[in-house]
């Protein structure tokens, strides 16, 4: 979001709607029963089949699949021919109806069911703005199962930040609750959101909370009623919590947090049945945890649920919306704690089919929660969905994610621990090629990027190419990485391109002191932050590798900070990362291209919104004039996440060529 920006734009290209009788692939795997359960059993390990690098690059062909209300519909993110739409499958009688939505030009960035006949999604697009700057703006709309009708939501009226979905109705009525801004000058009221009721059959609209100052984010209870709002003042740094019990009641300051003091605001996550009664997040045992909050005291009683060792994550809700159903968490995989009875049974059910070494994930239900949409995959083989039902207890497929990977396990992915040179305990998921003796490999380092983010137990396209290729491939969540509590995290502040490196560096020498790796064969290869460590490695530390990969890396720390002063907050983005590389110079690659010691592959999307593509132009600027070994490649339309099927075909294509001049398995 901008603090100063020109007058808004309609977003680029219209939608289009689709009544598709295509599709038909969908369908025909809809019908397909399974009333045996999912395969548990593999074949004996044999050394993997190399497989075409098309398989690895294809987009998932289904993503997040959302039972509606009566579960008689499904809608889901389907990649056709390359290119991702919104399809709603209708089941109703033994006759299946397909309808397909496409964004255009514009990303399809959420949906999520109102009633049996409606949805609203999210999507998003650059708009040019004065002076030729372009900036992201969302927009929401109102859009029929059948795939004939869509209502705009406010697009006349919104400026950059018009998605914020807040509540959707349990009724059967087609209402739901949205915050969006006015204006998109920091000086103007409008700047602030504020909250409509919105029909999404119609595309009315009535405003029931006007916009407050310095309040950016507001929150609903299960009724629609807005009870909290959240605001920040960056100049003071203060975070600020405004609440009221009721509809009827004005919002009262109810706390202030100051961030220099590394105060934080006890904001509730879920309104319970109970009048004034709240469940919280709160760290102060050093790990996140899910507390009960008293609203009119804003004090924490007993956990009611943690996880030694690890933060837990969102909740999930009971049909009311008042209560709690489970929690979300990660170890070394997503994982769910179910607390209602029903679920933890199904859970079980689940889990015994699918066996040990897959996961089976309930991802979406109906209101009667009697139809579910189940993922059922492991960290060595790509998940399929399937759909069930209590009545007849049947799964049937619905999609395979990957076509081309075969059902049974590819390379096997564990997770291990060492400990870094400071003794710090280390967790690292290890991909090592199938059928192959661990003794020896040549390495692949991929560190993720974030860096506040993590790596675990999962179905990872990039790592499975690299073991189907040979190579083992290990994934440390060094120093700082998100998920292991406060004092891990605070271990990375002023860390960048220092200790976290080390911890790099660390890892590899565990595998090589175990035997796993070849410490001659080492590539680090990364994105994003996983990019800027990869060419810090390759500047810092290039004895160490044979090699250096970057997509969309950070090369120049104090302009990536340039670049986020457009945003809003921009000061405590500054103040931040100021914690984390208190001098962005000596760490910054850029400044240290003469010191580069081995061949590194640069590659930048043009259209990454998140990390400028000047961050690898530059680099291999300096390298270039340096004299030192670079490749450097622009993917025209690529952005931040490989959104696009040719983008990651390109990616793993230039990554198998310079892997096999500069570290062959």
């Amino acid at each position: 979001m901008t603090s100063r920006m020109g007058k808004g734009r309609r977003l680029g290209a219209a939608w289009l709607l689709i009544a598709a009788s295509g599709a038909a692939v969908m369908a025909a795997r809809a019908q397909e029963p399974q009333t045996a359960k999912p395969p548990t059993a593999d074949a004996p390990a044999i050394a993997a089949k190399l497989l075409p690098v098309e398989a690895f690059a294809e987009l998932p062909f289904m993503e997040g699949p959302q039972l509606s209300p009566d579960g008689n519909k499904i809608a889901a993110k389907v990649a056709l021919n390359g290119k991702q739409f919104l399809v709603i499958l209708s089941m109703v009688n033994g006759e299946q109806k397909i309808a397909r939505i496409t964004p255009g030009d514009n990303d399809l960035n959420w949906w999520r069911w109102v009633n049996d006949d409606w949805l609203v999604l999210g999507i998003g697009a650059e708009v040019a703005v004065d002076g030729g700057e372009k900036w992201y703006a969302t927009r929401a709309i109102g859009a029929s199962a059948d795939g004939t009708k869509v209502n705009p939501l406010g697009w006349k009226v919104a400026a950059q930040k018009g998605d914020d979905l807040l509540w959707v109705a349990k009724d059967g009525s087609p209402r739901i609750v949205l915050a969006m801004q006015r204006s998109i000058y920091l000086n103007d009221a409008g700047f602030w959101p504020d909250v409509q009721e919105a029909d999404v059959s119609t595309g009315k609209m009535r405003e029931i909370v006007p916009s407050k100052a310095s309040v950016g984010d507001w929150y609903a209870d299960a009724t629609g009623t807005v009870r909290m709002g959240l605001g920040y003042v960056d100049a003071s740094r203060q975070s600020l919590l405004y609440y009221r019990p009721s509809d009827k009641d004005g919002f009262r300051l109810l706390q202030v947090a100051n961030g220099r003091k590394d105060e934080n605001l006890r904001a509730p996550a879920l309104f319970l049945a109970e009048p004034g009664k709240a469940l919280a997040y709160d760290d102060s045992s050093g790990f996140d945890e899910l507390r009960a909050l008293d609203m009119t005291k804003l004090t924490l009683g007993d956990p009611v649920f943690y996880v030694p060792g690890y933060d837990i994550g969102g909740i999930i809700t009971d049909a009311a919306g008042t209560g709690l159903a489970g929690v979300r968490f990660t170890d070394t995989r997503e994982r769910v704690h179910w607390i209602d009875p029903a679920m933890i049974d199904l859970q079980a059910q689940f889990d015994k089919a699918v066996g040990a070494s897959r996961f089976a994930r309930i991802v979406s239900w109906d209101r009667a929660r009697d139809r579910f949409i189940v993922e059922v995959g492991g960290p060595d083989r790509p998940s399929a969905y399937y759909s069930y039902g209590t009545d007849d207890g049947t799964l049937r497929v619905l999609a395979r994610t990957y076509e081309k990977i075969p059902v049974t396990g590819q390379a096997p992915v564990r997770s291990i621990r060492y400990k870094a040179r400071d003794g710090l305990e280390i967790e690292a998921v290890l991909t090592l090629p199938k059928g192959r003796e661990a003794k020896n490999l040549p390495l692949i380092l991929m560190p993720h990027g974030g860096p506040f983010a993590r790596d675990l137990e999962e179905w990872d396209w990039i790592a499975q190419f690299l073991a189907n290729r040979g190579y083992a491939v290990i994934q440390p969540n060094y120093r700082g990485s998100s998920g292991y509590g406060n004092a891990f995290a605070a271990k990375g502040e002023g860390q960048w391109g220092l200790a976290m490196q080390d911890d790099l560096n660390d890892t590899v020498d565990h595998l090589v002191k175990e035997g796993i790796a070849d410490a001659r064969r080492v590539c680090i290869v990364g994105a994003s932050y996983g990019g800027y460590a990869a060419m810090r490695g390759a500047q810092r530390d290039g004895g160490r590798y044979r090699c250096a990969i970057s997509y969309a890396g950070v090369s120049n720390l104090g302009a990536m900070m340039r670049y986020d002063s457009h945003f809003l907050n921009a000061g405590s983005r500054r103040a931040w990362m100021k914690e984390q590389a208190p001098d962005f110079k000596a760490v910054s690659p850029i400044n240290y291209a003469a010191s580069f010691s081995t061949p590194i592959l640069l590659m930048h999307g043009k259209m990454d919104r998140r990390v400028p593509v000047d961050q690898s132009r530059d680099m291999a600027e300096k390298l270039k004039a340096a004299g030192k070994p670079y490749r450097y490649v622009e993917q025209p339309l690529g952005d931040h996440f490989f959104s696009r099927q040719e983008d990651r075909l390109q990616f793993l294509q230039e990554m198998e060529a310079f892997l096999a001049a500069n570290n062959p398995a």
